[in-house]
């Protein structure tokens, strides 16, 4: 598996400070004085891509929380290029009345976020706020507002800590590049390939 890495864009240890500093600034906007002492959070990762991410940062956010889950889709297969968002399952429990932080892996198209967020408002959230670990430098990612921000990267398809190609990679700890070959072969090719 480490044979098809190109190069190492983001390594682990920058990765575990970066998240470190997110929790902070997340928890100091989700206590007192900025909201009252009764309010309630709702962490609801996208799975699966921020499933790594969102372990991490909720570790380190001393704070009273319920996690929801949503399964979204946006690159089936060997996709290296957004088709879209499908939401494909939703296990939010109940948000309304709570502050709710959605946290996705990976800002690219922003089409997920535009989906996300309607429907966490229009489930009775009281304020919907919105944390990614990635943000590609591309237009359609800086036009989406997102409320707090890992890293800003090249428009390049990365795998690792949880981003995935055809639902391989994601165990990787840093974010990497994969070699082009790699992109190039099927899903069946890549099976022997990582095994």
């Amino acid at each position: 598996m480490f044979c098809d890495i190109d190069r190492v864009l983001i390594p682990a240890d920058r990765i575990a400070q970066r998240v470190r500093e997110l929790a902070g600034q997340i928890t100091r906007d989700h206590v007192e004085p900025n909201l009252p002492a009764d309010s309630q959070i709702t962490i609801v990762p996208i799975l699966t891509g921020a499933m790594i991410f969102c372990a991490d940062l909720i570790r380190e956010m001393p704070v009273r929380m319920k996690i929801g889950l949503l399964s979204v889709s946006s690159y089936p297969g060997t996709s290296t290029a957004s088709t879209g968002p499908t939401l494909q399952a939703n296990s939010l429990g109940e948000i309304r009345g709570r502050h709710v932080l959605l946290v996705d892996d990976i800002l690219d198209s922003g089409e997920t976020i535009k989906m996300i967020v309607p429907l966490l408002k229009d489930s009775g959230a009281a304020t919907v706020k919105t944390c990614v670990l990635l943000r590609k430098d591309r237009p359609s990612a800086r036009a989406v507002k997102a409320d707090y921000i890992g890293f800003d990267i090249p428009d390049e398809f990365v795998v690792g800590y949880g981003l995935d190609y055809d639902n391989y990679y994601r165990n990787l700890p840093d974010i990497v590049t994969l070699r082009r070959e790699i992109l190039d072969r099927t899903g069946s090719e890549l099976l022997k390939s990582t095994v």
